[in-house]
This record gives C-alpha cells, structure tokens and sequence, in this order.
C-alpha cells in the first residue's frame, strides 16, 4: 500500500467530475487500499478518489473509533434522502477549516463493492453526512462551496496565507 498525495482546495482538480469505474479489477483494489491508508494517516473518515487526482467514482469511508469499519463504495448513487441535519464538517482537502453545512439526515447509497457486487446502504447521522460530503467530491464540489461567497472568500485567502506561511 501507499500513501496518496491529497489534493487542496482551491486546486481546479478537485472540481473534476468522476467517471464511473466501468470494471473493478486489481487497479481498483490498489487504489481502494491505498486511498483507506491515506485516509486514515491523514487522519480522516472519508475520501473520494477525486481528493488523491485520480477521477474515478470511489469513495472510502470509515467514521467508527477503532477503524474497524471500512466502506468502500464504487460508482455510489444516493436513491433516497430523508430529513435534514445541520453539523460542523472539516475536510482533507481544506485543513482546518471546519463549517456548519445542511445535509440530509438519512440517505440510501447504491454502489458496487471491491468484489464487484452490488449493495445498498442506508445510512444516518456522521456516516449520512461522510457518504453526501464525498459523493459531492465525485460530483466535483468542495464543501466550503456550500457556504456564503464572503465565507468562501475568508477561506480562501486564510488558506493562502497558511500555505505562504508554510512554503
């Protein structure tokens, strides 16, 4: 396995839509494994194969303690959304910043697993948030885009001078 470089926002790449993985062979598992040790080195609870460059409709996720509880979701597509929840998101790609965002409380996930096999997930609270926060990676879209043009602007340069700061 081995670590992925993580893209940051306001990278134009991550504003790439991913295609879908037409066939879930070994250069899919190897970016599954290798996207779930970047994530969780980071560490993180999610990522999208968009965050590492690679434009492909995969996703890992993991929001228990112990990670003991990788998900893997090829070519996800939310089928039903239920409720509303507003909560505080951060994000690999934006470091440090983390923001009140309105997502759905409860959604059902259809994808494809590492075996190639077709299954639905329903999902609720933190895993809910996690699965629509890295499907709109897929989609091409950054959380922080969610929010006010002045809060976005704030970001921006705060991010700017984070990384003249650290060049």
């Amino acid at each position: 396995m081995a670590l992925l470089p993580i893209l940051r926002f306001p990278d134009p790449r991550l504003h790439t839509r991913a295609t879908p993985v037409e066939q879930i062979d070994d250069t899919i598992r190897k970016l599954a494994e290798d996207m779930a040790e970047t994530m969780y080195e980071a560490p993180g609870i999610g990522l999208a194969a968009t965050q590492v460059d690679v434009h492909k409709r995969v996703i890992v996720i993991d929001v228990t303690e112990d990670k003991s509880g990788l998900i893997t979701l090829i070519n996800p597509e939310i089928v039903e959304r239920e409720g509303e929840h507003v909560g505080e998101e951060g994000c690999l790609s934006v470091p440090g910043i983390y923001e009140r965002v309105t997502r759905a409380e409860r959604v059902k996930v259809r994808a494809l697993g590492v075996d190639g096999q077709p299954f639905e997930l329903d999902a609720e609270g933190l895993l809910a948030v996690c699965v629509q926060h890295e499907i709109d990676h897929l989609d091409g879209k950054v959380f922080v885009e969610y929010l006010s043009n002045l809060k976005l602007n704030r970001i921006k340069a705060k991010l700017a001078k984070k990384a003249r700061i650290t060049a």
